[in-house]
């Protein structure tokens, strides 16, 4: 059975390439649009509930608009959902990405002014001009050092994770806003160029490789548990969302171990090593 997460279909449209394979009323090849707004919620529904997020620039193909709402499937990893159709434009040739946590846009190259918006780490601009210590986009003015070109890649996932410490946890988070724990290790591996999906079931397998449970952990290793993941920090620690803190935190590894155990969550279900990094 496909899984409805990354299968665009919903019954009255599905994508032309799945004609044959599932049962609709009509077969789409989709419209390219990109969002539009910060952060936009995926929902497994017309107004119902947040199964992941999508950033300022993110691509997504569009299937059906309907009643305000759009059936999309975003590119970057292939989740399936709806977003308000209000959240979504023509798509525009993408220069740089946020590369900070979070970043403000201005209105002109003065961080004097008042700010006009605030975008997360991963959002994706249109460069078109360099003024100073800004860098001016089709959205308005960042500054220059919160920037990087969106085809170089960051070369250490645990370092951008790292980025979202203290980042309030929030259930489908994919931003600098607030993040669980699939979004932490997603938005980590999409900046390292690591094709990275969006749940920790889909991460488990499809991940790395898998490691023998006696062999020696090392930074960016992964651990799953059911219904969670974290990053390896190093022999000792890990970093990840998590509801016991309600943020991005280090935790040591063993107690963290014990502790998710102790609460009934079972024990560890995997540990993974990303084949494409370091």
């Amino acid at each position: 059975m496909s899984d409805r997460r990354l299968t665009p279909a919903n019954g009255r449209v599905a994508a032309a390439h799945l004609r044959g394979r599932v049962e609709a009323a009509q077969y789409v090849r989709g419209e390219a649009r990109q969002v539009d707004v910060p952060v936009a919620d995926l929902l497994d529904a017309p107004g119902g509930r947040r199964e992941r997020q999508l950033v300022a620039g993110a691509d997504v193909t569009v299937y059906e608009t309907r009643q305000g709402w759009a059936f999309v499937q975003a590119a970057a990893d292939g989740y399936v959902g709806y977003l308000p159709d209000a959240a979504l434009r023509a798509p525009e040739a993408v220069t740089h990405r946020v590369a900070v946590r979070s970043t403000h846009l201005y209105p002109k190259p003065d961080f004097k002014t008042h700010e006009t918006g605030t975008l997360s780490l991963g959002s994706r601009l249109q460069v078109v001009g360099e003024f100073g210590r800004f860098l001016e986009t089709t959205r308005g003015f960042v500054p220059k050092v919160h920037l990087a070109p969106v085809d170089r890649r960051e070369t250490d996932p645990v370092d951008v994770a790292e980025r979202f410490l203290g980042t309030p946890y929030l259930w489908g988070g994919n931003s600098g806003f607030g993040i669980d724990c699939s979004g932490l290790v997603q938005v980590a591996c999409l900046a390292c160029g690591i094709a990275c999906p969006g749940d920790s079931d889909m991460q488990e397998a499809g991940l790395g490789r898998t490691l023998a449970p006696d062999a020696p952990l090392q930074r960016g290793d992964l651990l799953f548990w059911k219904g969670h993941v974290a990053w390896v920090v190093d022999h000792v620690m890990i970093l990840h969302a998590n509801a016991h803190h309600m943020a991005v935190a280090f935790e040591g590894l063993e107690e963290a171990i014990a502790r998710i155990a102790a609460q009934g969550d079972g024990p560890v279900t995997a540990r993974k090593r990303l084949e494409d990094w370091p």
